[in-house]
């Protein structure tokens, strides 16, 4: 495992590290030779600045800036304008993105709301990918003779190739940072890019499409459906963190009246998020297993007479089960997914009746409990009592997940947290 955490850096510096050669060989090749067709490339270079000043910041949205991203795969994937070949090549496209991606993300870097570094050089990475499958061949004339329907698939399969280039970008430094399995990660940042992803996508094909009949004015006409959807992406996500907020609120309701140890439901919910990751739980599971776990210990305000340290672990099984049964009754009133309230109910259950979100959460609830009462080195007591209790009690896959969650160090859950 130590040899694992000495490559991350490597890796985590792969990537800048590849986009800052590639950029600076396109950068050189256009100063010396000059840029051509200078025209078409600031109207695209002005479309990309666009995309990244209305960029949203913010780690949940895998697309920041999703019109400079539709932008800059139009521009790699342009063939003609208004009728007329265009021949700028792999390296001015490099450029025009570049310096288009840099002026936008001014005002962010100058309050302070950067870094930026890992977008821009996903953004270079995958135009350049774009761009050496598609522009030495247009430039030859290779695709002269296709229209229509062929066309369109062409450009359509090399943007799914460039996506997919895009998310193995985006997985990889997730992967060496944090140890999680990388089929799983891959997955699931492909999954997360069938939504916005996909709208630019099919906007840059239209893009490159409509410029090639229409000419530069069809820019603004195709800008407006990206700029409305990421404007209602961005009010979905505004709704999203406010549930998560109203739902965290909730959590604590335990600890202000005293049942739990402060900061319990929060802790128990990052461990229980990174053992679901090392698990290859997708996305829609996480966020499940994510609010109950928050409201894994809900049930407890119905006590009379609070249970020491809020550690249900050690209760007798029906009073344990009484306490999950009415934290789900409480979870249901509030409106939440009817899936978090049968996590809730079902953390009591025995093991091989449980889903896996609830397995999760009885097995990191259990651990947090027994770590912070065993004191000093009690994080490898706590484990082992795990390991040693009976599958019935918790699922040894979910045991060991968490024994690597712990050991690569991504997360602890010390009692001091």
């Amino acid at each position: 495992m130590t040899s694992s955490r000495s490559r991350a850096p490597v890796v985590l510096g792969l990537v800048p590290a590849c986009a800052g050669l590639v950029a600076l060989a396109c950068v050189t090749s256009v100063l010396w030779s000059g840029p051509t067709e200078r025209p078409v490339a600031l109207a695209f270079g002005v479309l990309v600045a666009l995309g990244e000043l209305t960029r949203r910041a913010g780690t949940e949205v895998r697309e920041t800036a999703p019109l400079g991203a539709a932008g800059a795969l139009a521009y790699a994937l342009l063939g003609n304008v208004a009728g007329q070949s265009v021949h700028h090549g792999v390296a001015q496209t490099v450029t025009v993105v570049l310096a288009a991606s840099l002026l936008g993300t001014v005002p962010y870097v100058a309050h302070g709301r950067g870094p930026v570094l890992d977008h821009l050089a996903r953004r270079v990475l995958t135009v350049a990918f774009a761009a050496v499958c598609f522009r030495p061949l247009s430039n030859q004339g290779f695709f002269q003779d296709w229209s229509g329907p062929a066309y369109a698939l062409l450009l359509i399969g090399l943007l799914a190739l460039t996506t997919l280039c895009d998310a193995v970008f985006a997985a990889a430094p997730v992967h060496a940072r944090t140890g999680w399995p990388f089929g799983p990660l891959l997955r699931e940042e492909l999954r997360g890019r069938v939504g916005i992803t996909s709208a630019v996508c099919a906007t840059g094909v239209v893009m490159a499409l409509a410029v090639a009949v229409a000419g530069l004015w069809a820019l603004p006409v195709f800008c407006v459906p990206l700029l409305l959807t990421q404007l209602s992406y961005r009010r979905y996500a505004a709704v999203r963190a406010t549930y998560r907020q109203t739902i965290a609120s909730l959590a604590r309701a335990t600890e202000i009246a005293g049942y739990t140890p402060a900061g319990h439901a929060r802790r128990v919910a990052e461990l229980s998020g990174a053992v679901g990751r090392d698990l290859g739980l997708s996305g829609a599971e996480l966020i499940v297993l994510e609010y109950a776990a928050l409201m894994h210990d809900i049930g407890q305000l119905s006590l009379v007479d609070p249970v020491p340290a809020g550690a249900t672990a050690g209760l007798p099984v029906t009073e344990q089960r009484r306490i999950a049964l009415l934290g789900g009754a409480v979870v249901r009133q509030t409106g939440v997914d009817a899936a978090v309230a049968v996590v809730v109910e079902r953390q009591a259950d025995p093991c091989r009746e449980q889903p896996v979100a609830a397995r999760i959460v009885r097995a990191v609830n259990a651990y947090e409990e027994k770590a912070r009462d065993a004191g000093p080195g009690g994080d490898l007591t706590a484990l082992e009592e795990l390991r040693l209790a009976t599958a019935d009690d918790y699922a040894p896959d979910v045991v060991e997940a968490l024994a690597r969650v712990l050991s690569r160090g991504s997360l602890t859950a010390s009692a001091a947290g």
